[in-house]
Order: C-alpha cells, then structure tokens, then sequence
C-alpha cells in the first residue's frame, strides 16, 4: 500500500479522532487482514480485532460495539460477508453510527448487487490504497454524524422524532439535503403519511431526477391501492435502470395485488437472473411459480433458496416445504418426506409452528400424490390438534390447513378455522377474497358468504364496544373490555390500534403507569409486527414517548405535551354487511 501522510489527506475541519474508535477487520485471507491493519494503524487505531470467517465475525460483534467493520465480501466457507452484515443488522449487533465498508476483490455485477442490496456505507474493491481508505472512511464518517441522531430516533420507531430531526439537518446542512429528503420521505412511509412522503419525493425530483424519488412515488400509489398507474412508474424506472433491484421487486407485488401472478412471476425470474443470492426473492418467486403450477422454475427458485440460505439469517422453511410440494405433485413423495424431515430438522428450535406446518405439508403431499388415505391420517390428526390447541397459527398456515382439511372430507374444523381468520382481519378484502375462493373451492359459496358477513360483525361489534366506552369517558371499562378483545381476536390490528388508544387516554386521564405503558408498548410493537408501517402506529407511539417521565426538563417538553394533548381518536365502525 501506498505509504502516504494520512493527515494530510483531509482538511483540518475535517479531521475525525480515528484513535479513539473500535475496528474490527473481517477477511479470510492473512496478508489481506495484515495489510488493513497497518493502514487503520497509520491512522493511529488501536482497538483492531480480526475474524477469518463470517462466523467468527458475528462472535466478535456479539461481544463489541464497533465504530468501524472493514469486511470481505467471500469469507470462504460458511457465512459471506453480504450475510453477516445482514445478520448484524437483524439482530441489532451495530449501531446507527457504525461505519460498515464491505471489501472485495470481485467485480461481477451479481456480488456487487448482492452487496449492494444490503447498502453497506461503502463497496470497495481489492487493492485499496490507505489513502483511498480514509478519504472513504472519512467520508463515511461525517455522513453518520449527520444521521446519528435521526438513525437513533429510526431504530426505536420513533419515526415521527426522526422526520422532525431531518428538517433540522436540512436546514442546516444543504450538502447532504437530497439525502434527508430521502430518509424523511421513507419516514413518512414507514408513518402511514403517504403526502407528506409524496411532497419530499417531489421536492427531490425538482431538484434533480433520481430513480428511486421515482420509485417511491410509485410505492405511494401502491399504498393508495393505484395498482395500475404503480406499474407504469415501475416499469418506466427499470426502463431507466435495469439494475435497480428494488423496483423489480415492487412491481412483481404490484401485479400479485392486481391478480396477475404470471406476470409477477415473470419480473421476479428476471430480477434472480440480475441479483441470484437473495433468499426472500427466490423464495417468491418459488412460491408464486408453485401456486402457478410451473413445477420447474418452483423447483428450480426453491433449491436455489435452499442452497443460498444455508448461512443466512433469512434461512426460510418455506423453501424446504415448497420443495415437498414441487416432489409431491411429481408424484416422489419419497423425496418430499426428506425435504419435510430435513424441515423439522433444521427449524424445530426456530419455528413454533414447524411441526403443524410440516404435518399439513405432509398431508398435502399424500393428497396431491393420491396416497388418499394417508392424506385423511394427516387430516384427522390435525383435526384432533386443533380441539386440544387454542392457539391458532399465521394466516397463511391457516389457510393451508382448511385447504388440507376440506381436501379430505373434513368440513367443521376448516371452517372454525376461517371464521378465525375473518374476524382477526375483518377489513383486509385481498384476504378475505382468498377466504371467499376457499369455500368455493368446497363447494360452500353460498354459506360461506354468510359465514363471511357473521365473522366480520362479531369483530366490529366486540372493537366498537370498547370504542363507546372510550368515547363516554369510562376508561377502566374500556381498558378492561379491549384486553378481552385482544384476548378473543389476538391479530386484529383494529383491536390492537384502539386497545393502545385507551391505554394511552387512561394515561393521559390518571397519570404515567409503567405496566400500562408497557401493555402499551407490546401491543403496538405487535401490531407494527404484523403489517408495519402504519400511520396510527407512528402517532401512537409518539403518543407514549410523550408520557414518559423524563428527568430533567427537555427543551422539547412543549412539543411532546402537544403530541400527546393531539391524540389519535379510537376508531370505530359501523356493523359489517
């Protein structure tokens, strides 16, 4: 490397304390690993660990906070580096702060986009000079001061604080406006405030045409249910740039939302043909190709999910059960029941329902194969689990289960298992169409309909009842009423919103109360859980951080008492049907 005066390379204002911070260097090779720490020594560091593989590298930051992780990309065998800084992020291993620059000597378009889809703050390629490594590091740095506390904010959900941080920087800080607008546009999607993401996306547009303001503004017609006018702007970003990953991805749900699943297939194929190693896509495409009946391309997405998901984090049992699905309609069930003890094997400590889910599975695989009394075993046996557990699995289990269930003559338990699933999402139509096919499916049209309409008023009268308790002022009852609701309907996201509502107005009435706000923080956290990036999760969150006792007086008390004064009023509605 280029032995050059490291100090002289930046400016005096611009000169960062490098002493001071932790660095840890993730590189399967030693002469590689050697030579970065002498460069982050001439800088004067002296807080360097070192990891030869990708599962030594998650050792050590389970044990480190790091300010800075220099990483290669290929660690050999086990986790990539792509993988780790994906773990680390999942598991909240880093900081906002960190500087993580992946490093590698590979060029190929498929790792640098496998990379880049995980935006590390820097890509650099093999051989890096020191003076190109702190002019990066540098750069880097700076950039996550400005974002600090607004990451800080970001992390704990605070969205609303963190779009208010990016106004301040960007009245301060015009270098880095296009940057902000960005990450507060995302804020303002993340808070179910799809104008005030609009008007940020234009004002980036204004200035300068960015394909991802593009895209954004085509994920805002999405969220508003333009699905059509969606694609259009997707399509006409990918025509800009066929690399950008994300629009394929966008524009493959666009199309499921509108119905037209082999033209989502289609877009997915091509983005795996451009970005091949991320697990979430190939899973995808493997599960729209099998509700598609297209046995070679599942097959094909789903031992590729398998093979890629190995080491990563976003490991999917989905993929070993889709390919017992892909072997069972091959009519191999031999080869299916492998896949599904491979499942339970490799998910049994992971996954609560991987037991139920590989029996279904298991059961559909007999039926699809015409081993039809072995399929009815499997259906009995589920039907005797269902009247011993309470507990009712996701939605998607759900319905594969009444799928199995009607399958083999079974007509009670799949349609209590329905009815669950309509009054946990009474207002979600996408959903409840699938119900509605469901029951076509077993020639139930009719009384599933009217199933349907009973399902969907038992929910809105049990959540209206703790609304008029609100409303009248009697907040014990309604406190006590919507823990009942939740008790009933778990995964109603109405009940969840409005069971925090009330928490928080008993607040607000009677005084801080730690357990309350507790109570409080789990049902929103749940909520954002099971379809983040609500506007009502945004408002009632900031709601509760308003609540909190603080121990000196902030200078943003004024600000937090009108948040908290505003509130989100408890919604209603009326009887469905």
């Amino acid at each position: 490397m280029n032995a050059v005066p490291l100090v002289a390379a930046v400016g005096a204002d611009d000169q960062v304390d490098w002493a001071s911070k932790n660095y840890l260097i993730v590189d399967d090779f030693a002469g590689v690993r050697q030579l970065l720490r002498e460069s982050l020594r001439s800088l004067g560091a002296r807080a360097i660990d070192q990891a030869t593989s990708g599962g030594e590298a998650m050792g050590q930051l389970m044990r480190t906070r790091y300010d800075v992780v220099l990483c290669d990309y290929y660690l050999g065998e086990g986790k990539n580096g792509q993988q780790v800084l994906e773990e680390a992020r999942m598991r909240n291993l880093i900081n906002p702060s960190t500087v993580w620059i992946m490093v590698s000597a590979e060029k190929s378009v498929e790792s640098v986009m496998g990379a880049a889809e995980h935006q590390p703050d820097a890509y650099l390629i093999k051989p890096i000079t020191e003076g190109v490594l702190l002019t990066r590091l540098n750069r880097v740095w700076h950039k996550k001061q400005v974002f600090r506390a607004i990451d800080q904010a970001y992390a704990e959900k605070d969205y609303l604080r963190a779009a208010r941080l990016c106004d301040e920087q960007i009245e301060s800080n015009k270098a880095h406006e296009i940057e902000l607008l960005r990450m507060k546009a995302r804020l303002m999607e993340k808070s179910g405030q799809p104008d005030k993401a609009r008007a940020a996306y234009e004002q980036v547009l204004a200035q300068r045409e960015y394909q991802w303001a593009r895209a954004g503004l085509a994920r805002i017609r999405m969220l508003n249910g333009e699905y059509e006018q969606a694609r259009q702007m997707f399509l006409g970003v990918i025509a800009e740039n066929r690399y950008y990953i994300d629009a394929y991805d966008q524009l493959a749900a666009a199309y499921q939302a509108m119905g037209q699943l082999d033209e989502a297939a289609d877009i997915l194929e091509r983005a795996t043909k451009l970005s091949p190693n991320s697990v979430p896509r190939q899973r995808n495409l493997g599960m729209a190709c099998l509700k598609l009946g297209n046995m070679a391309m599942a097959e094909k997405s789903f031992r590729k999910c398998v093979a890629i998901g190995e080491y990563s984090i976003r490991k999917t049992p989905d993929a070993y059960l889709g390919l017992a699905r892909v072997c069972g309609l091959k009519n191999d069930p031999k080869e299916a029941l492998q896949w599904l003890a491979a499942a339970q094997r490799e998910f049994g400590g992971e996954h609560a329902n991987i037991e139920l889910r590989t029996k279904i599975t298991e059961g559909l695989v007999y039926h699809e194969s015409g081993d039809y009394r072995r399929a009815r075993k499997a259906g009995d046996e589920l039907e005797t689990l269902l009247r011993e557990r309470t507990e009712r699995p996701d939605v998607p289990t759900c319905l594969e289960m009444a799928t199995l269930l009607f399958a083999v003559g079974v007509k009670d338990a799949p349609v209590d298992l329905l009815c669950y699933v309509i009054r946990n999402n009474h207002d979600q139509a996408v959903l409840l169409d699938e119900v509605r096919k469901l029951f076509e499916k077993a020639r139930m049209a009719e009384e599933g309909e009217v199933l349907i309409k009973a399902s969907r008023k038992e929910a809105s009268d049990l959540m209206n009842q703790g609304v008029m308790l609100w409303r009248s002022g009697k907040l014990r009852e309604a406190v006590e009423w919507m823990r009942n609701a939740r008790a009933a309907l778990p995964n109603n996201q109405r009940i969840l919103f409005n069971a925090a509502q009330v928490l928080i107005s008993h607040m607000q009435q009677y005084g801080y109360d730690e357990a309350l706000a507790q109570e409080a923080s789990d049902v929103l956290n749940h909520v954002d859980h099971l379809q983040p990036g609500q506007q009502r999760f945004a408002q009632l969150m900031e709601q509760l951080a308003a609540l909190m006792p603080q121990p000196e007086p902030e200078e943003e008390e004024e600000e937090e008492e009108a948040a908290a004064q505003a509130g989100t009023e408890a919604e209603g509605e009326s009887a469905a049907g």
